[in-house]
C-alpha cells in the first residue's frame, strides 16, 4: 500500500514515517509538512511537498494525518474524497461538528478512517482486552481509570493545551487515550455524568481536572479521572473488575496484575506481569521506542481494516468521535449537574 504522511516532519509524525518505510507491506509515497528541508530529512528520497494539493495529487492509497488537531479536516477530507483511506492522529479533530463530517465523507466515499489510539496496542493494555474477552474475570461489573501528568511543562507547543486548538484540557490530552479506553473495554459508553474544573492552570476551556461516571448501553460503570494535576508525575492505569477476578494495566511502568476466582470470595490467584525489558529499553533509548512499536502494529491492523478485516484492535472513527463527545457530555454534565446521554454509534461497515 502506498501511504503519503501529513505532518511527517513532527514528533509523531517521524515515527509514522518510519514505520511506513520499515513495513514490508508499504511505500511511503509522499510527505507533506510545513518545512520541505525538515520533510526530506526524513523521506528517504520519497517526494515532499508543503502544498496540500499538490501532495494529494500523488499516486497513493492512504494517507496518515500527524498534524494538530484543529488541522485534520482539510487533508482528510480531501484525501477521502480523492478515494484515499486516512488514519488520522488523536484527538480527531478540534470538535465533534467536525468529526461528523468527516465520517460523512468517509462513508460516501466508502473509504476507511480510522484513529490513532495506538495505546490500545500497549502490551499492558492488549494483556487487559485480552482477559476480558477470553472470559477469565467473568461477567464485568466496573471499571476504574486513571491518567494524569503534572501540566504544562510536559507541553511543547501552545496549541496543546489552548483553546480552541486543542479542542479542550485533560480529557483531550493523556484523557483522550484512557476514554477510549473505557469505551474499548465495555464496548460503548452511552451515560456521562461527571464534574470538570479549571482551577489549577485556569485556562478557559481546557479543563485541568475531570471526573466522571461513564456508563454503557446495559448500565456497567466507569470511574473515570483525568487530571493536569498529578504532582506524582505520569500516570496511566486501568482495572476491571469482574464476577471472578480484577485485571489491572498501567504503563510507565508498563505493568499487569491479575487475580482470578473459581467463584465470588473463593481463594484467588495472582498473576504478574511486569515488562522489564520495555522498562530498560524506554530508559535507555526514550518512550519513543514504545510508541514506535505500537504505531507498526496499528499500521499493520490498518492495513487489514482497509481491506474489510475488522477483527484487529485499531480504533475507528467512531471512537475518534465518540472520545470527544464524551470529553463534551463531561463538561456539559458539569454545567448542569445532569447527565447526558448519548446514542449507540451505529458500525463502521465497508
Amino acid at each position: 500500500m502506498r501511504i503519503g504522511v501529513v505532518g511527517g516532519a513532527g514528533k509523531i509524525g517521524k515515527l509514522r514515517v518510519e514505520t511506513i518505510q520499515e513495513c514490508p507491506d508499504t511505500t511511503l509515497a509522499a510527505v507533506l509538512d510545513l518545512s520541505e528541508d525538515a520533510a526530506r530529512q526524513v523521506a528517504g528520497g520519497a517526494p515532499v511537498f508543503t502544498d496540500l494539493e499538490r501532495f494529494l495529487d500523488v499516486e497513493m492509497d492512504a494517507v496518515v494525518i500527524s498534524t494538530p488537531p484543529h488541522t485534520h479536516e482539510d487533508p482528510c477530507i480531501s484525501a477521502l474524497e480523492r478515494g484515499m483511506h486516512v488514519l488520522v492522529e488523536k484527538p480527531m479533530a478540534s470538535n465533534a461538528e467536525t468529526c461528523h463530517r468527516m465520517l460523512e465523507v468517509a462513508k460516501s466515499a466508502n473509504r476507511v478512517i480510522a484513529t490513532g489510539f495506538n495505546m490500545r496496542y500497549y502490551p499492558s493494555f492488549a494483556y487487559v482486552k485480552d482477559v476480558i474477552s477470553a472470559g477469565k474475570i467473568g461477567k464485568i461489573t466496573h471499571v476504574r481509570a486513571f491518567c494524569g501528568h503534572d501540566g504544562l511543562a510536559h507541553f511543547t507547543h501552545d496549541w496543546e493545551y489552548r483553546v480552541p486548538e486543542s479542542g479542550g484540557g485533560a480529557m483531550w490530552d493523556i484523557g483522550i487515550h484512557m476514554t477510549d479506553m473505557v469505551r474499548y473495554m465495555l464496548g460503548e459508553v452511552t451515560s456521562v455524568y461527571g464534574v470538570a474544573s479549571e482551577s489549577v492552570w485556569n485556562l478557559p476551556g481546557s479543563e485541568d481536572t475531570a471526573l466522571a461516571v461513564l456508563k454503557n448501553p446495559e448500565g456497567i460503570p466507569a470511574v473515570y479521572h483525568a487530571t493536569w494535576g498529578e504532582w506524582r508525575g505520569y500516570d496511566f492505569a486501568i482495572e476491571v473488575h469482574g464476577t471472578h477476578g480484577v485485571v489491572q494495566g498501567a504503563y510507565a511502568p508498563m505493568k499487569n496484575v491479575l487475580i482470578t476466582l473459581p467463584e465470588p470470595g473463593g481463594k484467588g490467584t495472582t498473576t504478574k506481569r511486569q515488562y522489564f525489558d520495555i522498562a530498560v529499553r524506554e530508559k535507555l533509548f526514550s518512550w519513543k521506542t514504545t510508541a514506535k512499536i505500537s504505531f507498526a502494529e496499528e499500521l499493520r491492523d490498518f492495513l487489514k481494516l482497509c481491506k474489510g478485516d475488522l477483527s484487529g484492535r485499531i480504533a475507528d472513527g467512531n471512537a475518534g468521535l465518540r472520545s470527544i463527545e464524551i470529553a463534551n457530555a463531561v463538561v456539559e454534565s458539569s454545567r448542569t449537574n445532569n447527565a447526558i446521554d448519548l446514542p449507540v454509534l451505529e458500525p463502521v461497515r465497508l
